[in-house]
């Protein structure tokens, strides 16, 4: 969703974030880009793998739910791994026996209210109160159920977001991307937990603008130096490259030679930015900080 100026200035007064720029840095709370990619979800299976999803003929059949299979069989897929697909903590590890459909049930909680759920497991390799890295194996793909409901082996895939069932079923989105509902073939990203952000500073800054300069903040990001030539402005955007979903530290600046300097800094989950000035002809200092390390530049970029 975009926002114009206005609302974008409106809600970050309303709600205290940034500092001397009028910048919206993350998705606008409880948006549907904000769901989107609140925890960088990936595949629930294997780097390289491709497994297809079926929400309309999943075995719940509630909204969003995701049946998984590969296998040109009935029982192809019994025994393949499931791992986790953010990190977390294991809320639950237990087969639901009578209480539900479920039978050998992963629960991990992501933070933020955000948890996703991997059903009819064959087996579970983790135990509740076990903290989780992304891509880590934590059962095999199965059929167990309640008693008297037989299934054919696969994986029953939820995310959640709160606590009022059913409504709290969100889309599942893999790698940034929502899955395609109602039927998708989708392959992993998995790769041993090596997250990365799902923004690029065009997308932080919008339409038009191209990146001239970068820094690199340690290993905790990048800080961007972009210009739009159609209309002379410059725009500044920091990249997280660590804790990406939580909310940490980061800041992004830009001074016009002769002005005063514009920042969006405070406690950002993906980047910090977009923090834009006109500056055709103009020379510029920009900078940012992500985690421990801070950038800043000279003077410089004076055409």
């Amino acid at each position: 969703m975009k926002l114009s100026g206005a609302m974008v200035a409106g809600v970050a007064l309303l709600l205290g974030i940034g500092t001397t720029s009028v910048a919206w840095a993350d998705p606008e709370p409880g948006s549907e880009q904000a769901q989107i990619l609140a925890t960088n979800f990936q595949l629930p299976f294997p780097c390289g793998q491709t497994w297809t999803g079926n929400s309309s003929g999943s075995s719940a059949h509630e909204s969003w739910e995701i049946d998984f299979n590969r296998g040109s069989s009935a029982g192809a897929d019994l025994g393949d791994t499931v791992v986790a697909a953010a990190a977390g903590t294991v809320a639950i590890s237990a087969h639901q026996g009578s209480v539900n459909g479920y039978g050998n049930l992963v629960k991990i909680d992501h933070g933020g209210g955000w948890a996703t759920y991997y059903a009819h497991l064959n087996s579970r390799s983790v135990s509740a109160g076990q903290a989780v890295s992304q891509g880590q194996q934590i059962g095999t793909v199965g059929n167990t159920s309640k008693p008297g409901n037989n299934i054919s082996p696969h994986l029953h895939y939820e995310v959640r977001l709160g606590t009022s069932y059913p409504s709290n079923i969100q889309k599942a989105v893999f790698n940034g991307v929502t899955f395609g509902y109602p039927q998708q073939a989708v392959t992993s990203k998995n790769c041993g937990g090596s997250a990365t952000n799902p923004y690029t500073p065009q997308e932080v800054c919008g339409s038009g603008y191209d990146v001239i300069d970068s820094a690199a903040l340690g290993s905790d990001g990048t800080v961007y130096l972009l210009y739009n030539s159609g209309n002379g402005n410059n725009c500044v955007a920091t990249l997280k490259a660590k804790s990406l979903g939580t909310a940490t530290a980061t800041t992004a600046y830009l001074e016009v030679e002769g002005g005063t300097r514009k920042t969006d800094s405070g406690n950002f989950t993906y980047y910090a930015g977009p923090v834009v000035a006109s500056a055709s002809g103009t020379c510029v200092r920009w900078g940012g900080k992500a985690g421990a390390s801070t950038y800043n530049s000279p003077l410089e970029h004076c055409d």
